[in-house]
């Protein structure tokens, strides 16, 4: 079972910066990939960054080159840097997890099954 809880988060004003902490807890190992998502009222959860079991990345489009994931094994946590932030940035975010399906394994964004309670990111013009 694996367990995700997510910190962080909050206002900011348009072109500012926040960060996203998410512990992640369980039996996590090199065997998952981690991932962060995003939904707002009336719309599907849309996929922002995830990583593969080799540490791979990947991004939406809508936040190339101004997110980024990562995470820190000593401290069992993923983070979500996000800068140049946007209005349309404003939702809320979901730590997720994947199992992979290989050691060396990218996850399609339907293959997060696991998921945090979220945290509310908010983007005032």
């Amino acid at each position: 079972q694996v367990q995700l809880v997510e910190s962080g988060g909050g206002s900011a004003q348009a072109g500012g910066s926040l960060r996203l902490s998410c512990l992640v807890s369980g039996d996590v190992n090199n065997d998952y990939c981690l991932g962060w998502f995003r939904k707002t009222p009336g719309n599907d959860r849309e996929g922002v960054a995830a990583l593969d079991t080799i540490g791979r990345t990947t991004y939406g489009d809508a936040v190339k080159g101004r997110f980024t994931i990562s995470k820190d094994n000593a401290k069992k946590t993923l983070y979500l840097e996000m800068n140049n932030l946007k209005p349309e940035d404003s939702a809320m975010y979901y730590c997720a997890a994947a199992a992979a399906r290989g050691i060396i394994y990218t996850c399609a964004w339907h293959e997060f099954a696991y998921w945090g309670q979220g945290a509310w990111v908010t983007v005032s013009s």
